[in-house]
């Protein structure tokens, strides 16, 4: 299953694909870093096609260039992409990002825990559960 990370942060970054890694369920793993660079590669925009067919997306909210909202935004606006499976995956804790988030067809808004060791149990078990949907849907 190939999961697309869109994180800017490399310590988080690693870590979750660190957590990735672990699973029976990661095929490919493709981390952006920012927005732009993501939907230009799981969509195709300014005319470049679309490279990716994702299972899964992993966004983080607060990005460089197009905000995690606005990614998910054009997602959910975009045939090809719109039933595709987004956690929304943040250290914000603003209660208007999670409402905003679920508005705009987020399938889960997770808060990134300080622990490293959260991060990893949390990120697996994201995974786990969507790929296992994924399985179950074809």
């Amino acid at each position: 299953m190939e999961i697309i990370l869109i994180e800017d942060t490399d310590s988080d970054a690693e870590l979750i694909v660190r957590a990735l890694r672990k699973s029976k369920y990661a095929d490919k793993i493709v981390r952006m870093r920012d927005g732009t660079e993501a939907l230009a590669y799981i969509t195709g925009t300014d005319g470049v096609p679309g490279l990716a067919a994702p299972k899964l997306v992993l966004l983080d909210l607060n990005l460089p260039g197009l905000d995690g909202i606005e990614v998910l935004r054009r997602l959910r606006a975009d045939e090809r992409t719109k039933m595709l499976p987004v956690v929304v995956l943040t250290a914000s804790g603003e209660e208007r990002e999670r409402t905003q988030s679920y508005e705009l067809g987020a399938n889960i808004f997770l808060n990134k825990p300080v622990r490293r060791d959260l991060l990893l149990d949390m990120v697996g078990q994201a995974e786990t559960y969507w790929s296992t949907r994924a399985d179950t849907a074809t």
